[in-house]
Parts: structure tokens; C-alpha cells; sequence
């Protein structure tokens, strides 16, 4: 599996002719990055002298940065299996009239998966953009760059999974779906870019 390799090979693979791991895998990588990086924030603050009054947020504040690690390293697979489903569908037979039907059908569903995978890391970064903010505000002021380095890392990877969103719903024919995932990626968006630039602010005006 990807995530049990060494990062060396995956950035090989990353730069090789293979089509994956891609863009959907590094920004769950990037996204896991920025989630550890809110976890060292926290882990660097819980127990810290000066920092007793926001242990108990911070101490929620890591375990939410744990799971949202855990989530997004799965999603480096998750990412990969919707790719090779995409390419298997679109490698089926098409000699008939039925297996030309069953062959479109099967590249829909599966770019339905391959939509559904990035959405979801976007919903995970955003989150991660949050707890960034909270990690600037709140945490070890020795460890404040650590804290804009993962809102840097977390945004980054929530603009990479939402063009993975938008290259597979352009050849979606389902209109509700894809209206319905544009809808959400769009709420998911709402004001992370903005988060990104205070986060960034703050922290600099910490150094």
C-alpha cells in the first residue's frame, strides 16, 4: 500500500509515467501533513505551563487532528482503487450495443466514485483549515510557524481535491449529481481562502 511505503517511493511514482498515485493522492498526502502538523501543536501545548486554560480545547483539538489524519492517509488508497476503476471502465469491451450500454455505464459509475473521493477530502481539509486557526490562536507560541505551515498545507490540499472534483464531473452525464456535488464542494469553500490568509497573518504577527 502507498501509505506503508517509503516517502521517497512514492514521490518516484508521483513523478513516473504511471497515472497514479496523482494529484488526488498528494493532496490527501498534504492534507495529512497539515492535520499532523495541528497535532504537534497540540501534543507541543497540552501539559505546558501558561497553557492550562486551553488544555481541555486543545487536548479536542488533537483528537479531531488524529482522525482527520487517519481519514485522509485511507483516502491516499481511496483515491487510487477510483482511478483504476475509472480505467477499468473505460478498457471494457464495446463490440455490441449492450456492451457499449454496460461500458458507459460503468465509466459513470465509476466517475461517480472517483468525484465522491476528492469531495471528501475536501470536506477533511476544510476541517483542517479550522483547527489551524485554532492551533494559531491558541497553541505554544514556540510552535506558532508550525501551526501556518499545516493551514498552508491543509488549504493547498483543499484547492487540489476540489479541481479533482471539478476535472471528473465535467463527463458526468447525471446533472442532479453533479449539481448536487458542485453545491456541496461550494459550501465546503465558503470562506477557507480568506481562513487561509487570516491564519497566515496571525502566525506572522507571532514571529
Amino acid at each position: 500500500m502507498i501509505k506503508d511505503q517509503p516517502i521517497e517511493h512514492f514521490l518516484d511514482a508521483l513523478a513516473s509515467k504511471a497515472p497514479t498515485p496523482g494529484g488526488g493522492s498528494a493532496a490527501a498526502i498534504m492534507g495529512a501533513m497539515g492535520a499532523a502538523l495541528v497535532g504537534m501543536v497540540g501534543n507541543l501545548t497540552v501539559g505546558k505551563k501558561n497553557y492550562e486554560a486551553v488544555e481541555a480545547e486543545m487536548k479536542a483539538m488533537l483528537e479531531q487532528a488524529d482522525g482527520l489524519r487517519a481519514r485522509l492517509t485511507d483516502l491516499i488508497r481511496a483515491d487510487v482503487e477510483a482511478f483504476k476503476q475509472v480505467m477499468g471502465a473505460y478498457a471494457l469491451p464495446k463490440d455490441t450495443d449492450a456492451q457499449k450500454q454496460a461500458r458507459a455505464e460503468a465509466i459513470q459509475a465509476a466517475l461517480k466514485t472517483a468525484t465522491d473521493v476528492p469531495l471528501d477530502c475536501a470536506r477533511a481539509c476544510a476541517e483542517i483549515v479550522r483547527l489551524s486557526r485554532i492551533a494559531a490562536e491558541k497553541g505554544n507560541r514556540n510552535v506558532a510557524s508550525d501551526a501556518g505551515a499545516a493551514v498552508a498545507a491543509g488549504y493547498a490540499a483543499l484547492r487540489c481535491s476540489a479541481l479533482n472534483v471539478h476535472v471528473n464531473v465535467g463527463s458526468i452525464k447525471d446533472g442532479e449529481f453533479v449539481a448536487s456535488r458542485l453545491a456541496e464542494l461550494d459550501r465546503i469553500m465558503a470562506g477557507m481562502e480568506e481562513m487561509d490568509r487570516e491564519v497566515y497573518a496571525l502566525v506572522k504577527g507571532k514571529l
